[in-house]
This record gives structure tokens, C-alpha cells and sequence, in this order.
């Protein structure tokens, strides 16, 4: 049986989607034929060629260019300099040839519409020598006025991150959806099916599986089984991924199987397999587990609750062939270092361990399987799975895309990264909990980690306790500052509108991000409004809130975003614009003087914080107590070296960075040298407790004595880490 799974457009254009590349390693290491693809990526390439923008400005000129924009008629008009330059800002943008830069940032080589009206200033943000990434941000301003003509021309579905979003969201009917489906198929829908269509002529599978994990994916992957069903009726058709996880856990709505024959639930892995078996006549329909279908026009749901699900270390490695990893476009959407992590650059997507360790906050689904059930891989599995995918794909860059990385499993990870000598380069969105101290961020960065991302949410410790983040403000400031001295860029997601949020801890939560950007502590952020979903503690207990839940009713088919009421907050929306503008200006370095009331257009109370919050917190010593909690001592540079001069030692440390010599006695001298003998051996075992002991023992004095001399601060200097 020969399965082909396929992620619908659109989701990212620099990098695949990883959902299709973990269930293709795991059924192939269970013996079953299987091929992906990314129709996405393809379809975006289709469009932006030669051939394809002959199509697109053949077909808007049988529009009605009345009702069209001046923008999209400008682009019209400049329909042979886009044909003439499509193929070598493709080729640029796929990093295939460089230096086609000079011409881009040259004026009079791309054809300009409206989206070069607003972009920044470029000297300002890419300095005199940053042409490539100049070069980047403007081809990707060229394909995006593209864009803007599709979707005033073509259809007002088109995007390049999300395809028909707008059709999948809190959508409690299937109407719209089956509506826009069953209507007449306009340009982009033909290219996908053309694109779809090669898929089934070259790999003739007997199960086509679509990875769904956003809105803006299920009206591709409908199209795509509505085309399936009407020309490959024997071809079996599966739907999974986070979309229907969250959105269609009670689906009552016939009518979707028009398009599919089954939707899974949850980690498609266990599901999969017994789908296998009864299409193969191995098992009969009773046993499919978490998965619907129509049976006699109802939907009906097939589960077995007794069977426990693959564990995390049993799925296998993420496998990439069939994808066309050279194809990617790195695109640079906006001029923010850490914005561009998304876009820019093709990233290996690894999760390290599944669910989330913390799974207490409010306002996310913790209640669904993806979140509420953790568990996690040893160190050495994982670093056998990315040599195993660095050599697949080539690339040494990976986004680790867990829910929030767990900081003992990124320790561990580290450490194992390090006695391999495997060299990444790595992000991953994490808590900032107080474990990440000064030393865990500094293992960390040695390993090659160049940023993360987490939820500082709502800067108010009242509501950081409601939300139960775990975190207060001043943990927060400390947690940021050391990733950031460590050199690990730091981005928060910030969130406005929590239920019973008052004006003044909106203000008030602006000026600590105001304070954190100040203190070095941030680098990046992005504002979002509270959201109340269905499985979410808040939206399944709104009275615990103090919020109503007003509705949407529910319906037949997706049910997750909530309408509800905040009659002890007050009015969200307005502080948006102002909110966004302040956080943009941060980003860039600019008005971190300025009170923040003066961000909005209307009357604001002034912030109640001290301004001098997040430095105090910054600044305040960490408490340690190093020889009762099992610090091991890491050395991350290479063994000493040391010379004598009658009764003296010179030893001298090399680390990447510097070089220090230490002038002591012999006797203390030779000491240190066999210690560090035992620190640098692997498995790292060797504590503070043990090397406390070894001072004691030799020299009769306290451990504190030298905790407290010159050699341990050089040492601590150098880079000797303590880390648990």
C-alpha cells in the first residue's frame, strides 16, 4: 500500500512544515511505502515564474478593471517588468544567486507598487553593508504587491502564510466553506490541482494523507480531496494535524466527508496504523482509533481509549526526502532580527519533547493531547536524530517547535551536543522560569543556541498569577537578561486583553516591556489579544475568570474560538493601535524615554511602576547554594596548561574568547590541575560538593575559602559553569 502525505498551501516558504516528515519516518520504519510532499512551496513557485505570472496577468485582463485598485492597475501596467524579473528574484530568493543583491537594491531593476510605500528605512536597518539582507527584504516586497494583485484580481482568499483562512476560522457551519468549494474554480485552485496532479500520476498511492495545521490549510486540503474524490475515486483520503485537533473534536457535519474519508485526532501515529490495517483487510472498521467517518450519512466516532499512544522516544527521526529542500524561499518580511527566524533561512523543526512540562496556563488548551500529555526523549536520542537529519538535508539550523522547551531536557541536550562535538545552530520557545540562570544560558549558547521565544503574557503579577504563568515580573527581567548576556537573542510574546485586565495594568504592563527593552532584557515582541478557547481553562470555567462566555453557539462542524464578555475590564480593543506603535519603536531602539502614555492618541493614566523596577531586578545576586544542590562543574575551554619557577605556578586557560594566566603556589597549582583532569571527563559528574571535599582533604581549610579566592573568580570568568 503506497500512502502519499501532503501538507495543502500555505504555511511557511522558507521551510517545511515538519508534521509529514515525522509521520513519514515513523510508518516508513514500519515498513509501509510512503511519499510527501509540501504543495505549498510548489504552488508559491508555480504562481512566481515565467509561465505562471503569463497566466496571472492573462487572466486579470479579462476582469473588470473598474473594480480593481489603482495599486493593482499599476502593477498591470507593469506586467512585462515583472515577467522579465520573476525568474532571477526566485533564483535570488532560493540563496542560488547572490549577486543579483547589487541589482535589487540598485533603483529602476524591480518594478515597485504599493508595499514599497511603507517599508523602513533601509540605511537605518541594514546599515551600508547589510546589502544581502536588503536585497532579501525588498524581493520579498516584489512578490508580495504580486500578492495583493491576486487577491484584488484573482481571489481575496490568497496568502502567502494562510490560503482561505478566513474560511476556517470559527467556523461552527460548514455553509461557507462547502459554498466556496462548490463555486467556480478561479486560477490558483487550478494551478494547485495541476500540482496535485502530478503528485498522484508519479507516486500512484492508495492513500493520500493531508497534514492540516492551521485555518488557512483546510480549504486547500478540501480542494484537493474534492478533486481526488471526483477523478481518483479509489484513492483513500485522511485528514490530521493541529487544526482538527483543536476545531473539530465534536463534528457532527456530514458533509465533510464529501471531500474526505477519515479525520484523525491527535498524534497521527497510532491512528495511522490501524487505518492501515482495516484498509488493508486486517481489521475491521470497529477497530480505527480516534478517527471519524460517515457511516449511513452520520458522522461517527471511532476510538479505543484502552491503547496507549507511541511514546515520544518510539517515533523515529523526522525524514525530509521527497521534500524540494533547495526550492525554499528566504524571505524577509520585516527589518526585526528575531521576526525574521520565521521567514528567513531553512530550519530543521525537531520537537524534543512532546506536550508541555508546565501545562497550568489559563488561556491555552492544556486540556488537549498535544499539551496535557508530556513526555520527553533522552539527550542521546535526540542528537542521534538531528546527525541523522543534518545529514539528510544538509542544514545545521533547527527551530525545536515544543509547546515550551523543557530547561533540564535543553541542559542535558546541551551537554550531549558538546561530547559529540555536534555543531547546530538552534532556537526554541521556553518558559522564563528561574531555572535558566546566568550559567544554564551560557551551556546553552555554547551549544548553539541564538535565541528564544516565551510568554511573558501580561507584564502584571496580579494577572500572571491569575493566568497561572508560574513567573512574576522580576523572575522574568533576570530570566531575559542572562540569555541576553549570554548572547542569545530574546523574543515575548506579549498578550492584552486577559480577562479583568483594568487600563492602568495595561499601561502599566506596556511600561515593564518599555523597562525591559531599556535593560537589554528583550530584543523583540509582538503584542496579541487574549483569545478564549473552548478548551482552555478559562473557557471552560469562565466564572473562575469573571468573564461570560457569550457564545458562538455550538454548531456542526468547527467549535474553539469563544465570544465572551469582560465586565470588570475594559475596553481591549482600543489600546491596540497604541500598544503595537510603542513595541514597534522599541524594536528599533527609539522613544525607550518616552513616558508611555504618550504612545495613544487618547487620555491614559500614567504608569504606577517605579521606573527603576527591572533594573533592580536585574541587578539583584542570585542565591545559590552550591554545595548542597549537586552543581556540576563544566569547563567549556581546553585543559590548562602549567609551567613551575621554583616554589610557583603558572597556569594558563584558553577558552575561545581569552586567555588568562594564574599565579599560585606549586602545591595549589598541581591541585587545580588534577581537578580539572576529573571536570573535564564525560559523563559531567563532577560537582562543587566533590571539588569542596578534594579542597578540604588536601589543604584542611573551607570550601568557602576558595569559593571566595582570586582562582575560582579567574576560573568563573573563563567560563567555568555550575550547572545542576
Amino acid at each position: 500500500m503506497k500512502i502519499l502525505l501532503l501538507t495543502p498551501p500555505l504555511t511557511q516558504l522558507n521551510t517545511p512544515y515538519p508534521a509529514t516528515a515525522y509521520l513519514k519516518g515513523f510508518l516508513t520504519g514500519r515498513g509501509c511505502e510512503v511519499y510527501q510532499g509540501d504543495l505549498g512551496i510548489e504552488l508559491i513557485l508555480k504562481i512566481f515564474s515565467k509561465e505562471g505570472l503569463e497566466e496571472l496577468f492573462e487572466a486579470v485582463a479579462y476582469t473588470d478593471h473598474d473594480q480593481l485598485s489603482d495599486n493593482s492597475l499599476r502593477i498591470i501596467a507593469l506586467a512585462d517588468a515583472y515577467i522579465e524579473t520573476v525568474t532571477a528574484v526566485i533564483r535570488f530568493l532560493q540563496n542560488k544567486d547572490t549577486t543579483l543583491a547589487h541589482r535589487i537594491c540598485q533603483e529602476g531593476f524591480l518594478p515597485k507598487a504599493s508595499r514599497f510605500d511603507t517599508i523602513d528605512d533601509l540605511d537605518y536597518s541594514f546599515g551600508t553593508m547589510g546589502i544581502q539582507d536588503k536585497a532579501r527584504y525588498l524581493a520579498t516586497m516584489y512578490i508580495e504587491d504580486l500578492g495583493d494583485l491576486i487577491i484584488d484580481a484573482i481571489t481575496p482568499h490568497f496568502g502567502f502564510s494562510r490560503y482561505a483562512e478566513s474560511l476556517g476560522m470559527s467556523a461552527t457551519t460548514f455553509d461557507a466553506l462547502d459554498d466556496s468549494l462548490q463555486a467556480e474554480e478561479h486560477l490558483i485552485d487550478h494551478f494547485l490541482l495541476e500540482i496535485l496532479h502530478q503528485k498522484i500520476e508519479t507516486y500512484q498511492p492508495d492513500v493520500v494523507g493531508f497534514s492540516v495545521p492551521f485555518p488557512g490549510n483546510l480549504y486547500g486540503a478540501l480542494k484537493c480531496g474534492q478533486y481526488l474524490k471526483q477523478d481518483f475515486p479509489n484513492i483513500k483520503i485522511v485528514m490530521g494535524g493541529g487544526y482538527p485537533n483543536t476545531e473539530l473534536r465534536e463534528l457532527t457535519e456530514p458533509k465533510v466527508f464529501d471531500y474526505l474519508d477519515f479525520i484523525t485526532l491527535d498524534d497521527g501515529e497510532l491512528p495511522f496504523l490501524k487505518l492501515i490495517d482495516h484498509l488493508q483487510g486486517k481489521a475491521p472498521k470497529e477497530d480505527l482509533h480516534r478517527t471519524y467517518s460517515r457511516e449511513n450519512g452520520k458522522v461517527i466516532y471511532y476510538n479505543q481509549p484502552i491503547l496507549e499512544d507511541i511514546p515520544h522516544a518510539e517515533i523515529g527521526t523526522p525524514d525530509y526526502s521527497d521534500l524540494p529542500l533547495d526550492q525554499y524561499l528566504s524571505v524577509i518580511e520585516m527589518a526585526n532580527p528575531m521576526h525574521r527566524l520565521w521567514s528567513d533561512g531553512r530550519w530543521n523543526k525537531l520537537t524534543i519533547a512532546h506536550g508541555c512540562y508546565w501545562k497550568r496556563c489559563s488561556f491555552c488548551d492544556v486540556t488537549l493531547d498535544y499539551i496535557g500529555r508530556y513526555d520527553a526523549a533522552p539527550a542521546a536520542m535526540l542528537v542521534d536524530r538531528i546527525e541523522h537529519i543534518v545529514a539528510q538535508t544538509g542544514e545545521t539550523g533547527f527551530h525545536f517547535v515544543d509547546e515550551a522547551a523543557p530547561p533540564k531536557v535543553l541542559r542535558d541536550l546541551a551537554l550531549e551536543l558538546i561530547k559529540r562535538k555536534v555543531s547546530i545552530t538552534w532556537w526554541a520557545n521556553i518558559r522564563f522560569e528561574k531555572t535558566f540562570t546566568d550559567d544554564l544560558c551560557h551551556l546553552l549558547a555554547a551549544a548553539g543556541c541564538i535565541a528564544v521565544s516565551g510568554g511573558l503574557e501580561v507584564a502584571s503579577d496580579r494577572l500572571l498569577a491569575l493566568m497561572e504563568k508560574g513567573v512574576t515580573i522580576a523572575q522574568v527581567a533576570k530570566v531575559t537578561r542572562s540569555f541576553t548576556d549570554a548572547g542569545i537573542m530574546v523574543h515575548a510574546y506579549l498578550m492584552y486583553g486577559f480577562p479583568t485586565e483594568t487600563e492602568q495594568e495595561t499601561i502599566d504592563s506596556l511600561e515593564i516591556v518599555r523597562q525591559l527593552f531599556l535593560n537589554e532584557c528583550i530584543q523583540s515582541g509582538y503584542w496579541h489579544r487574549f483569545s478564549m478557547t473552548a478548551h482552555s481553562p478559562v473557557g471552560k470555567h469562565p466564572e473562575k475568570y469573571n468573564v461570560v462566555k457569550v457564545g458562538p453557539q455550538k454548531g456542526t462542524f468547527a467549535y474553539n474560538d469563544l465570544v465572551h464578555d469582560d465586565p470588570l475590564g475594559c475596553d481591549h480593543a482600543q489600546y491596540s493601535d497604541g500598544l503595537k506603535k510603542a513595541l514597534y519603536n522599541y524594536m528599533h531602539g527609539i522613544g525607550l524615554e518616552t513616558p508611555v502614555e504618550d504612545w495613544f492618541d487618547f487620555e491614559v493614566p500614567a504608569t504606577t511602576h517605579d521606573e527603576g523596577l527591572v533594573a533592580a531586578a536585574v541587578s539583584m545576586e542570585a542565591i545559590h547554594d552550591f554545595d548542597k544542590k549537586g552543581y556540576r562543574l563544566i569547563w567549556l575551554g581546553a585543559m590548562p596548561h602549567i609551567d613551575f619557577d621554583d616554589d610557583t605556578a603558572f597556569l594558563t586557560f584558553i577558552t575561545r574568547n581569552d586567555a588568562y594566566e594564574l599565579e599560585t603556589s606549586d602545591e595549589f597549582g598541581e591541585w587545580l590541575m588534577d581537578e580539572f583532569q576529573k571536570i573535564t571527563l564525560f559523563p559531567l559528574k563532577f560537582t562543587v560538593a566533590d571539588i569542596s571535599k578534594n579542597y578540604k582533604r588536601r589543604f584542611r581549610g573551607s570550601y568557602k575559602d576558595f569559593m571566595n579566592s582570586e582562582p575560582w573568580e579567574v576560573l568563573r570568568t573563563m567560563g567555568l559553569l555550575l550547572v545542576r
